[in-house]
């Protein structure tokens, strides 16, 4: 049984030319200098808010190893880590998965949980895409061009339509932009 209006978003950050890290694996491009005097402020309240709606994160193993090396940014909220390795696991709220990525989803995390945010990796990405788990995308643009690096969307090798249900420009010249999958 599924709940009800479930939903799977992808979101991830990313370079204007595609780019989600550098090929070191390094994210130390993703804040952005710029000024745009017609963009929404992200102000404290409104994160808070934001982050408040999400009932569940998912993510690979390189992206939970960056988040533990930065700093974690998913405060108490459930996190799933997909991977095939044993990962250091330090916080209670993590949890590792592997196996059968379409049951986890459809059994266990969309019978639990609301709105569950993917947040990173291509391969997690891709998966989520190749087996028509996710139901959006969100897709954040930094204003940097970084001419080479880790690919968002590595070769997903299946064509796939989708809806723009929203464009956001916000303050510090950021654009985040929102996708129904359409399946």
């Amino acid at each position: 049984m599924k709940v009800i209006n479930s939903k799977i978003t992808i979101h991830m950050v990313s370079s204007l030319d595609g780019f989600i890290a550098k090929k070191d694996g390094s994210v130390s491009w993703m804040q952005s200098n710029d000024r745009y005097e017609l963009g929404q402020e992200l102000t404290d309240e409104y994160i808070a808010e934001f982050l408040e709606s999400i009932d569940c994160y998912v993510m690979g193993a390189r992206t939970y190893e960056h988040a533990l090396e930065l700093g974690w940014s998913y405060g108490n909220k459930p996190v799933i880590v997909l991977s095939h390795k044993k990962l250091k696991q330090d916080r209670q709220s993590v949890s590792f998965a592997s196996g059968n990525l379409t049951q986890l989803v459809n059994d266990k995390l969309r019978r639990k949980y609301q709105n569950i945010w993917m947040v990173g990796g291509s391969e997690t990405t891709k998966e989520f895409l190749l087996l028509n788990l996710a139901d959006k995308i969100v897709l954040t643009i930094i204003p940097v061009i970084l001419g080479d690096g880790i690919l968002f969307f590595d070769f997903i090798g299946k064509e796939q339509s989708l809806h723009l249900e929203d464009v956001t420009a916000y303050k510090d010249g950021m654009v985040e932009l929102t996708y129904e999958i359409r399946k």
